[in-house]
């Protein structure tokens, strides 16, 4: 693909339009690219992104777990007049004598959720599902050992993106918040195992469709005499009479195949629209046959990645995440010998399996239990 074509690809994949161009190529070269051919290179802008990343992630924790005792957000904002007139008149409120903060993770949950949003696997993957590392500018050394493959060096690139957006964008927090939204699907790791995740399915269907990501445009709510502008081409989440539309601050707007409407959902915040297009366009696929079932989630089942295809279909919201059981006993020589039972919360029969490796009977028992979901035991 011609360079001009993977800047503008790699623009419409994360929601940001570069000012300056040369800092998203930067993103992409390698200290082995600038020291055989000069120039600068990613280190400095991934140091960045590496900082810029973590605030941002907390911001979106503390947005999603946090409250003020007065309802007012967060993010410093403040409840309109007419939301607090609104919250005033409900049955039984009453204001609150002090405007303290709450959360409903402690330090140690919060410390979890973050580590594995940021961790060098959770990061790689992204890269792989944006398919960037690929373009990677690199040395001549650095291609012949196929470094771009190396987790490492993905999270490195996933980094140095945020950082020369950060310099680009003027450090822009809400800019900056879009980006790395985009980029780290959140719901992946905030959305609890009984929610269905609109946002990792329509992903996922898109890229398989359409080997991209989805995209999305939000937009601020404005109360004036409409409350938003009917387009044409566009489905729109439809609310009850009556339905108190001041706590609705954002729409987001989803576009997936040129031959399919637009559609757009309404939230308190970017990612709870964000669901709600999702979950608006995940509905439209099904009622006209357009979804995937389960048996075309995984081309390959495997003794082998059995594990790893289980968990898959898992994070796609067709099931809880699996569970492994393991007892420990011994054969008549001595020997020792692993039971392993893998369950699936919800699943009428669990699957187990014997072997001398540990390793070995949790792939078994994950087969099994893999060839069952869909629907070609043996």
């Amino acid at each position: 693909m011609e360079q001009e074509l993977v800047w503008k690809m790699v623009q419409g994949q994360i929601g940001y339009e570069f000012k300056n161009l040369d800092l998203l190529k930067q993103a992409f070269t390698r200290r082995s690219y600038s020291e055989e051919n000069g120039g600068e290179n990613n280190e400095v802008l991934e140091f960045i992104g590496d900082k810029v990343l973590d605030f941002v992630v907390v911001k979106i924790l503390i947005q999603n777990y946090g409250h003020l005792a007065n309802g007012d957000p967060v993010d410093g904002t403040k409840l309109s007049v007419r939301e607090q007139e609104f919250k005033r008149n409900q049955p039984g409120y009453k204001d609150p004598d002090i405007n303290s903060f709450s959360c409903d993770c402690n330090e140690n949950d919060l410390t979890k959720i973050k580590s594995r949003m940021v961790s060098k696997k959770a990061l790689a993957g992204r890269m792989d599902e944006l398919g960037f590392s690929e373009y990677l500018i690199m040395g001549k050394g650095d291609i012949q050992n196929n470094v771009n493959e190396e987790y490492s060096v993905k999270e490195d690139l996933f980094e140095a993106i945020v950082g020369a957006v950060t310099i680009d964008s003027g450090w822009n927090l809400n800019a900056l918040q879009g980006v790395i939204e985009a980029m780290l699907v959140p719901e992946d790791f905030l959305s609890d195992d009984t929610d269905t995740n609109y946002v990792r399915m329509i992903q996922e269907w898109e890229i398989q469709e359409n080997g991209c990501i989805p995209w999305y445009k939000y937009q601020e709510a404005s109360y004036t005499s409409t409350w938003y502008m009917k387009q044409e081409n566009t489905i729109y989440q439809n609310f009850p009479l009556g339905y108190n539309y001041s706590k609705l601050k954002y729409h987001c707007y989803l576009k997936l195949l040129d031959s399919l409407p637009v559609f757009c959902g309404f939230g308190s915040s970017i990612r709870e629209a964000r669901m709600a297009a999702c979950k608006l366009a995940y509905e439209y696929l099904e009622k006209h046959d357009m979804v995937f079932t389960i048996r075309d989630e995984i081309e390959d089942p495997n003794r082998d990645m059995a594990i790893n295809q289980l968990e898959t279909l898992a994070r796609r919201g067709y099931f809880s995440l699996p569970t492994y059981e393991f007892e420990e006993t011994y054969d008549d020589n001595g020997n020792p010998l692993w039971k392993c039972e893998c369950h699936i919360e919800k699943e009428e029969y669990y699957f187990d399996e014997i072997s001398s490796s540990k390793k070995d009977a949790k792939k078994g028992a994950a087969y099994s239990m893999l060839l069952y979901v869909l629907g070609l035991e043996e």
